[in-house]
């Protein structure tokens, strides 16, 4: 147990079986139970992790590939099923140091907070070595992350090394959380509609010699699609439907008049492209919704910043073993 707390390893792995037994041997004493999901390794993986003779290991494979996120979400359920109160993830290429584990429990178990992620990018050298169009693409990520979950304090919302409550995910509804490289973004937003206060923690990345097999073709139009999507999803639970706030007041009357705006500008423009003389009364037609419409939406961007769960608010845990 740490801090009183039930601790468990959630470690999602495909192809992993050269390093999956550095994960097991250097797991802390602390860490009470170790859920191993081989999603469909086509390597042995599973082999591997049988061969352990570390009593906390649980061992589940896909005998279908579900991505990375599917793996989590069926390790998620066998903690909580085993009655962990902490659920923590570790990569099961050993990229997660766990010497760092510390200061990331510390956050859920007593520190108030129901959810906490790693942050690679805590200081200006954190950059450094990294070449400028991933630099360039974790901030633009970043930044649409922070705009679709309502998390305006997190950054390098693709670090995976996380620690939530499991009284928290029990009122997550994992069916529907995306299941494959979107899997850490969407549920930032469903944490985000139950308002479950979240946190950063600065911890250096540790880089091995593996390469990556993303594709940005696929992964990049499915990122977009689930962080628009999450992101009016978001709008309608929290400001909405459990109760009508300002902020979808302005959102939505801001969003109207700037396409007012944006159409009437054209039309504006085809006639004046048609040797039509624009008057002050017609220029005034269309400047005056983009530019209210634009300061509504300023302001419910304020408001949404404002509205941010990251106040700690849970108690520590206080059962003993």
């Amino acid at each position: 147990m740490y801090k009183n707390a039930v601790i468990a390893a959630v470690v999602p792995a495909y192809k992993e079986e050269k390093m999956i037994s550095k994960v097991i041997e250097t797991m802390p004493d602390y860490v009470d139970h170790i859920v191993i999901v081989d999603d469909c390794s086509p390597d042995a993986t599973s082999e591997v992790v049988g061969r352990s003779d570390d009593p906390r290991v649980t061992l589940i494979r896909h005998e279908v590939n579900q991505g990375v996120g599917g793996a989590i979400i069926t390790a998620h359920r066998a903690a909580m099923d085993l009655g962990s109160d902490v659920n923590v993830v570790m990569a099961g290429d050993a990229q997660m140091d766990p010497d760092y584990l510390p200061p990331l429990l510390d956050k859920v178990t007593d520190g108030g907070f129901g959810f906490a992620k790693a942050n690679r990018f805590y200081a200006p050298e954190s950059f450094s070595g990294m070449p400028g169009y991933r630099v360039v693409g974790n901030i633009v990520l970043s930044f649409f992350t922070k705009l679709a979950s309502g998390y305006w304090n997190l950054f390098d919302p693709q670090n995976g090394y996380t620690a939530v409550r499991t009284e928290v995910l029990a009122r997550v509804p994992l069916d529907r959380v995306a299941k494959r490289y979107s899997f850490e973004n969407d549920l930032l937003i469903h944490l985000n509609i139950l308002q479950v206060p979240a946190t950063d923690v600065p911890i250096p990345a540790v880089y091995g010699e593996e390469v990556s097999s993303i594709r940005l073709s696929k992964v990049i139009p499915e990122l977009l699609h689930r962080l628009t999507v999450g992101y009016w999803s978001r709008i309608w639970y929290r400001y909405v439907l459990w109760s009508f706030s300002p902020i979808a007041l302005l959102l939505f009357m801001g969003l109207a008049l700037f396409v007012l705006g944006v159409g009437v500008s054209i039309w504006v423009m085809f006639q004046i492209a048609g040797s039509v003389v624009a008057t002050a009364a017609t220029v005034m037609l269309a400047a005056l919704p983009l530019m209210i419409g634009t300061q509504m939406l300023i302001s419910a961007l304020q408001l949404d910043i404002q509205a941010t769960p990251s106040s700690p608010t849970f108690s520590a845990f206080t059962h003993t073993q």
